[in-house]
């Protein structure tokens, strides 16, 4: 077994051409183009989707290849999951020859190879150079092509960054170097996950709502705080893609994942020193005020060297845990305690300073002035309110929207009364049932 950790890009005709140049200040072994054929299986039931593995065979001068990748871990762009390679002299499934401990208990693999059907089916051409990068050798994979399920395809632009010997932070200072220029974007979604996709007959992505972040049983302060972050990520780089894609509705999508960001490093901003994220929280505001414009373009923006900057130093600061330097042993134990107390105390300060902004009565100016404050706080009931039941904290967050909601339409009857509704709602972390 070995544990892939890569970079994805989806890259532009522009970024591509210059590539070479780039890549020649560097150390590098560079390796003829070779045009590989990816075959993906799935069952009728889509088994192997249902348990996050991917199967696949590669081919390239009459070689084959067999790989299983097992369930893993994203963050951003940043892909970290178990891959399992056997060589094969023909292009025929052998699943016995994985190892037996990568199944799922009860899966019964003779019948599973029984199963599986080819799926859809990547080609492309794969141009490599090897890169000695300060203490990391880093291979970089520039791959053009499609991706094809029957007689649906997508095309296939990316540069794929793994680390094939040394640190993270390494592979993550290169690509920020790669990326100077503009023309990356961090591709959140494999060429499987656009596979299974267009199997499936291609279906409009739909926008989905902040989640309310539910933590591990027993999590610390410092677990929960790094798992909100990749939920906020998670939810930029979906709507992200369909942003691109041509759904120009999920902007303010992708700008409330932005917010939640800045959100968290506000609520955990009592034990993370702010000179551990000086860096990162300039980069988020700097880039709220281009994803604000109503008109603004998805290319220009999701392309643009500033807009990958930020992504990458968010990816960088989560992957390498940058806050750790910055914490003493006080601020540790802090972080190390429960985070169930924290969102508790936490969520009584929430509720205290909406009362504080809404416990009057406001004319329409002060309602506008006070919008911002409202939505960063909704935004730290989500992060908070998932240790209690979905019964409790659904009406009380939902309160909030309502007067959130009057506010952006400008609903002036309707205003006050949700205002008001608002206010009176019971503390539900006070009295509430834990999960």
């Amino acid at each position: 077994m070995t544990v892939e950790i890569e970079l994805k890009f989806i890259a532009t005709a522009a970024a591509i051409a210059e590539l070479p140049e780039q890549l020649a200040q560097f150390p590098t072994v560079h390796s003829a183009p070779q045009k590989l054929t990816n075959i993906y299986y799935e069952t009728a039931d889509n088994w192997m989707r249902s348990h996050d593995m991917g199967l696949r065979i590669r081919g390239f001068d009459d070689q084959y290849e067999m790989t299983i990748k097992t369930a893993g871990t994203v963050v951003g762009g940043l892909h970290q999951r178990p891959e399992y390679n056997v060589e094969l002299k023909k292009p025929t499934l052998k699943l016995s020859a994985f190892p037996k401990e990568i199944w799922p208990e009860g899966c019964k693999v003779a019948a599973l190879q029984k199963a599986l059907l080819p799926l859809f089916s990547t080609t492309f051409t794969r141009e490599k150079w090897v890169i000695t990068y300060q203490q990391s050798e880093i291979e970089l994979g520039l791959d053009q092509g499609e991706v094809v399920a029957g007689e649906l395809s997508e095309p296939l632009s990316e540069i794929e960054l793994e680390l094939k010997s040394g640190n993270t932070a390494d592979l993550l200072a290169l690509a920020a170097l790669i990326g100077q220029n503009g023309g990356l974007r961090q591709g959140g979604l494999s060429k499987a996950a656009r596979g299974y996709h267009l199997a499936k007959g291609n279906p409009e992505r739909e926008p989905k709502p902040l989640p309310v972040f539910t933590a591990k049983p027993k999590a610390t302060v410092e677990q929960a705080m790094a798992d909100f972050f990749a939920l906020a990520l998670d939810h930029w780089q979906y709507h992200e893609e369909l942003w691109v894609r041509g759904d120009k509705t999920v902007r303010l999508a992708v700008l409330q994942a932005v917010e939640a960001v800045r959100q968290t490093l506000v609520i955990f901003g009592g034990l993370i020193p702010r000179k551990a994220s000086t860096d990162l929280r300039a980069l988020l505001t700097d880039l709220v005020p281009l994803l604000e414009q109503k008109g603004a373009d998805a290319h220009a923006v999701c392309y643009s060297p500033a807009y990958l900057k930020c992504k990458l130093a968010l990816t960088s600061w989560l992957a390498t845990q940058a806050w750790k330097p910055f914490i003493d042993d006080k601020a540790q134990k802090k972080l190390d305690g429960s985070f169930k107390r924290f969102a508790d105390i936490m969520l009584g300060r929430t509720a205290a300073e909406l009362k504080e902004a809404f416990g009057q009565p406001l004319d329409e100016d002060g309602f506008r002035d006070q919008l911002a404050r409202l939505k960063r706080h909704i935004i730290s009931f989500h992060m908070l309110a998932g240790a209690y039941s979905k019964e409790e904290y659904t009406p009380y967050i939902n309160g909030w929207l309502e007067l959130q909601l009057a506010i952006v339409q400008q609903q002036h009857a309707w205003e006050d009364s949700a205002r008001q509704h608002a206010v009176m709602m019971d503390a539900f972390w006070l009295n509430g049932k834990i999960k």
